[in-house]
């Protein structure tokens, strides 16, 4: 008996429900812009965005079921729907497009306008959307039983346990406004500092951490394993390579060369973190883009089989069911979308390619679209290996792009752009393969979420150009407040395979190194993103995967309590990344308009302020997980 016959969703097919109501409408694309822009903010600090599904589901239960006394559980799954796209269609466009800003700074290009962020991000996201489409009967109804899409079905489980929706959304929300407050004090009044270090100038390493509610929230979320290989990452930077280059090499000049600059002048004046900027990120970087390279080489079996497999299923999964779950936007909808995407794409002066480019952009996009969607819903969003496709099509676009003839910056930022578009599409075909999986287990309509996917997509790329630009006008790119590293990351592999002027030797060590951890077995990604992030970021993720930890060692507690006590901090930690993410928004508005609320001329309570606000950090965190008390 087929398996699929077999399955019955929450919701029949035959009863009809509130979904795409006019309060989920509104509700997702708040949503989908609070998310996106609190995404975009972390991913532009920390190079990693968090998932927006589950905390959207359980706002959209608190509001609907506590506030509007409704109770639709396809309502609330379509305002998760719409507004998780927001921040998928950030990560994929905060890892690339920043580098034109950069580039602008160093006066090579003009900045990218609004209506060119905007159409990129529009043709990425809704072909990633579009693709998906003709390969939901193939990869979530077909294979129901073999791809289980981890955090689809969890979103599912949250809204289905509805009726606990209230008290879970309270945690969000107590999550959201406590980490604002931290963040008002610590980076809006600046009573205390953002930055608690100790640098041993006996041998000139340095250690230290930020005090950021996201940090922490970030290191709780991917647990204790992945936060020590991001903080070994970070040791081996500044308490190892950092010493050794003071140490082998204080009197040489300085590398990449800048005249008449030694290595311990440049320490004198900048100390470990100007070493670091010097040398350690070019070795990071390295190591970031064999990684991604070796990801994908490891997952290409994977992938081949994927392509092939969905390919093969979707011949014989034509869906000619009238049943309201089987309802997808029709096929001739589809086309004309993708071939409106191909005719924006080769107009669009910020892509600068031939309409045959638009349309090998969009074959890759096709192909990235489907290996995206297939392998989240075998091993999960968090580990697709989208970083890695971004690398390898940048590779592939630039090698193209500078064979044509096309060089110098205009080749560098049509590689940039290309890269973005492909990006968009994987990150949101992966994210719409989640969602469709979590209506498909609550019996919602695909049609419908669909058209609210699109509509999330929409939403959020009109909003994303005003963030980017935003950020950049208030602090701009490469600084202390936003960083950018995989955008950084992208230029410098632009910069390299194009001009040829990156500084090689480092980057070399880099590629061997994270060939050797390989060797080893250590996970090469999370390894290499510490070293080449700064030792603050990771110190304070690392206290947030210990926290998790301890948390998921306690003896004497059932395994049902215990992961109750779990979800209970996730939702607390996703609500603080969104609380710092708004405010670090609002504190962007304040900087671009002039009003400066800085009282550290008047109060400074130093880092003993900075190590007790991140003890009470950590103690909201308990307060709302294993202290807090449930209702029966």
């Amino acid at each position: 008996m087929n398996k699929n016959t077999e399955f019955k969703p929450y919701i029949p097919a035959e009863k009809v429900t509130p979904e795409l109501t006019v309060t989920s409408v509104i509700m997702g694309c708040i949503l989908a812009v609070i998310f996106g822009a609190a995404n975009a903010y972390l991913g532009l600090r920390v190079g990693m965005t968090v998932s927006a599904s589950i905390p959207a589901a359980v706002i959209s239960m608190g509001v609907i079921r506590v506030i509007l006394r409704r109770n639709s559980i396809l309502e609330s799954n379509m305002v998760q729907t719409i507004g998780s796209a927001g921040e998928s269609l950030a990560a994929g466009a905060i890892f690339t497009m920043p580098a034109l800003f950069l580039w602008a700074e160093e006066g090579l290009t003009s900045k990218p306008g609004i209506v060119e962020i905007t159409l990129i991000a529009l043709c990425g996201g809704i072909l990633g959307v579009l693709f998906m489409v003709p390969l939901r009967n193939a990869l979530i109804v077909k294979e129901h039983a073999t791809l289980l899409y981890p955090e689809g079905t969890a979103c599912a489980d949250v809204l289905l346990a509805g009726e606990e929706g209230g008290a879970n959304a309270s945690t969000v929300f107590s999550g959201m406004g406590l980490a604002a407050i931290f963040k008002f004090v610590v980076d809006g009044l600046k009573l205390l500092p953002a930055d608690v270090s100790a640098a041993f100038k006996s041998f000139k390493g340095e250690i230290g951490m930020e005090v950021y509610p996201a940090l922490l929230g970030v290191g709780y979320i991917v647990g204790p394993k992945i936060a020590s290989y991001m903080f070994t990452g970070s040791l081996i930077g500044w308490m190892v390579i950092i010493p050794l280059i003071c140490l082998f090499g204080p009197d040489t000049w300085m590398y990449p060369a800048a005249e008449g600059t030694t290595i311990s002048q440049l320490y004198a004046n900048g100390g470990a973190a100007a070493i670091w900027s010097t040398y350690v990120k070019y070795i990071g970087a390295g190591a970031i883009a064999t990684g991604g390279i070796i990801s994908l080489i490891k997952s290409l079996p994977l992938i081949v089989t994927t392509f092939r497999d969905s390919m093969k299923s979707m011949k014989g999964s034509k869906n000619t069911s009238t049943e309201r779950t089987a309802q997808n936007l029709p096929m001739q909808f589809i086309l004309l979308g993708v071939i409106a995407m191909v005719f924006i794409i080769w107009i669009v002066p910020a892509i600068p390619v031939t309409l045959l480019g638009a349309c090998i952009i969009v074959v890759f996009g096709f192909f990235f679209a489907t290996v995206s969607s297939r392998m989240v819903g075998l091993v999960g969003s968090s580990n697709n290996p989208v970083s890695g496709m971004a690398i390898a099509t940048l590779l592939i676009a630039t090698f193209a792009i500078k064979s044509s003839g096309k060089t110098g910056i205009d080749g560098m930022t049509a590689a940039i752009a290309v890269g973005s578009v492909i990006c968009i599409i994987a990150a949101i075909a992966g994210d719409t393969s989640q969602d469709l999986k979590t209506g498909y287990l609550l019996g919602a309509t695909p049609k419908k979420q669909q058209m609210g996917e699109m509509l999330g997509v929409v939403v959020s790329g009109f909003a994303i150009g005003g963030v980017l630009y935003l950020l950049d006008a208030a602090w701009g790119y490469g600084t202390a407040e936003i960083p950018a590293p995989q955008a950084q990351l992208m230029k410098m592999i632009v910069e390299g395979i194009m001009g040829g002027n990156l500084p090689w030797g480092l980057v070399f060590v880099g590629v061997f190194l994270a060939i050797c951890l390989e060797i080893l077995r250590i996970p090469v990604m999370p390894f290499a993103i510490g070293l080449y992030l700064p030792i603050y970021l990771n110190a304070t993720i690392m206290i947030g995967g210990i926290v998790r930890g301890l948390l998921d060692r306690r003896k004497g507690v059932d395994e049902k309590t215990k992961t109750a006590q779990v979800t209970d901090g996730t939702l607390y930690c996703a609500g603080m990344i969104a609380g710092e993410g708004l405010v670090g928004i609002l504190l962007a508005i304040f900087a671009v308009v002039g009003i400066s609320l800085d009282m550290s001329g008047v109060v400074n309570l130093g880092n003993i302020g900075g190590v007790v606000l991140m003890i009470i950090m950590i103690l909201s965190l308990l307060k709302f997980s294993i202290w807090r008390k449930k209702k029966a």
